[in-house]
């Protein structure tokens, strides 16, 4: 049972709940999309698939699933209102802290792929194929990492280097896409495309965007654009990667996937309001708390949750029907009681160590 009076008490007073409250609203889009979009089919060992790629009309899911950009704005957001001089102790510490959950991660993954491989007499083929997906939220750390230890110098930029960041990911695809250019060019883009979001959160914590007066303009406008790109500039209609796909919005990002986050960032900044005001109540606020609380945690090791409730339960087969959705929904509690359990031991660790 939550102890609801004990988070309550212990929050400070200024802290920003609604921040908070989009926060928790990615991880549970994050944790929910990869549940219900990744697969592993036999042929004949371990391959990674996704239900996309059979039934292509579920397409629309990843838009509403897909909140990458989401953790972005409220990264920036906070980490523009945290940052302290000297920069330099500032950006160790926040590194320090985003790097700690990494190695149990790595030392987890490598004994269990040992276990697979040896116990389970798997083929290293299935092992790379559990642990691929695994270990890919490791690329979101790296990136996040970047624009953190950046954010001293990108709280001193202004609206103008937001558009700077579109027009490069822009050119990066008129350059793979229009001309030619080889598929290596587009990874400019891991930094360029997650560049917007984040530089949006640090200018909302400058006091330099409005949610009422610039949220309504980016959701419409970077809604209108990515519909656009999709409808009739030949961008993939996923907001995700799917395996087998010649072409992804996430791997590396396109302008599809920038512009639907201009319209993810504009509807964050709409709701912020309303779930600030709705996060005083205390029930409410205690499991949005322990989310946050978390939320490096549950981001870097639910993939891995979901591989072992795969593993354990044989939960393998080709994700052609709908039905399979229906089965993955079913089998969701499994994955969130391993997902605790992998969360709690991880802060275990870190026993003395105060999140506020």
């Amino acid at each position: 049972m939550l102890d609801v009076r004990r988070i309550e008490a212990a929050t400070p007073a200024g802290r920003d709940r609604g921040v908070d409250a989009l926060r928790a609203v990615a991880i549970v889009g994050v944790v929910l999309g990869h549940w219900l979009v990744s697969a592993w089919e036999r042929n004949p060992h371990l391959v990674i698939s996704s239900p996309l790629a059979y039934m292509p009309q579920l397409s629309p899911v990843s838009w509403v699933l897909q909140t990458l950009a989401v953790f972005f704005l409220v990264g920036g957001y906070a980490a523009a209102r945290g940052v302290r001089e000297p920069y330099r102790s500032w950006v160790v510490a926040r590194l320090v802290r985003l790097a700690l959950p990494v190695v149990p991660l790595l030392l987890a993954w490598a004994a269990l792929g040992a276990l697979v491989s040896v116990l389970n007499g798997q083929p290293v083929a299935s092992v790379v194929a559990l642990a691929k997906p695994a270990l890919g939220p490791l690329w979101f750390l790296g990136v996040f990492a970047a624009l953190t230890a950046l954010t001293p110098w990108l709280v001193r930029a202004g609206p103008v280097a937001v558009g700077a960041a579109v027009t490069v990911v822009a050119a990066v695809d008129l350059l793979r896409f229009g001309l030619g250019a080889p598929a290596a060019v587009g990874w400019v883009n891991l930094a360029a495309a997650w560049l917007v979001p984040y530089l949006l959160g640090v200018l909302w914590a400058r006091g330099d965007l409005c949610p009422r007066r610039v949220g309504p303009w980016l959701l419409a406008g970077g809604g209108a654009a990515a519909v656009a790109l999709v409808a009739w500039g030949g961008y993939p209609a996923a907001m995700i990667g799917i395996t087998g796909q010649s072409a992804s919005n996430l791997s590396p990002p396109t302008l599809a996937a920038v512009c639907f986050g201009l319209a993810q960032a504009g509807l964050a900044l709409l709701l912020h309001g309303p779930l600030s005001r709705l996060m005083r109540r205390p029930r409410l606020w205690a499991p949005v708390a322990l989310a946050n609380l978390g939320a490096m945690s549950i981001f870097l090791w639910h993939q891995s949750a979901l591989v072992v409730t795969v593993l354990a339960f044989g939960l393998y087969g080709r994700p052609d029907t709908p039905s399979w959705v229906l089965e993955r929904l079913a089998w969701l509690p499994v994955v969130a009681l391993a997902l605790v359990f992998m969360t709690w031991c991880r802060h275990r660790l870190d026993a003395g160590r105060r999140f506020w």
